[in-house]
């Protein structure tokens, strides 16, 4: 493993080193806003069940519960949550997606300087032999695997936060739309 190292070209092992800390850096960021966001739905969909159950106002543990403390509830003051909430959940959703979409093409430069350099050896020394041919091109390709590795998982773990984010964010304009029912009915009976 030693030997194949240093016999990558610098910028190969850089770009590699880049996406292992893409790598890193994703994979934490995941395991963090995964839980952050997994006990958040989990409140707002104990708050939306209490709500719908004859509780006359949100839970305290609810996001929504702070845009409630002035006993006015109003359909705008109620967007105004949906969009907060969005802003909130969707956070870091941005560098997750950048990492999925440039992992490759960081992995692609690494291979083509790669390949470039065995090329420039082989006509140094006037070696075209198939093994020193086959052993430039695998260790190029190693660059662009990893990066094929890293986007994989930095776009699943996209697609995974973003849906957990749409289900918080639904279950926050459910309880809007609960509140907003309750208010109308409480109107007309009062």
């Amino acid at each position: 493993m030693q030997a194949f190292i240093h016999q990558m070209h610098p910028v190969s092992l850089g770009a590699i080193s880049l996406l292992l800390i893409y790598f890193i850096a994703i994979t934490w960021v995941f395991f963090y806003r995964y839980l952050l966001l997994h006990s958040w739905i989990k409140r707002e969909s104990d708050s939306l069940q209490a709500l719908l159950t004859g509780e006359k106002s949100v839970s305290v543990f609810s996001y929504l519960y702070n845009f409630l403390r002035t006993n006015s509830v109003s359909a705008q003051l109620l967007s105004l949550s949906e969009i907060s909430a969005t802003k909130e959940s969707t956070r870091m959703l941005a560098f997750v997606s950048l990492v999925a979409s440039t992992s490759p093409f960081i992995g692609l430069f690494g291979t083509v300087v790669s390949l470039l350099d065995t090329f420039a050896r082989m006509a140094e020394n006037s070696t075209g032999t198939m093994g020193v041919v086959t052993m430039g091109v695998s260790d190029a390709l190693v660059a662009t695997a990893v990066g094929i590795f890293v986007a994989t998982f930095a776009y699943t773990f996209h697609q995974i936060l973003k849906r957990n984010a749409y289900e918080l964010v639904e279950l926050i304009r459910m309880q809007s739309q609960a509140l907003l029912t309750k208010k109308a009915s409480s109107d007309a009976v009062g």
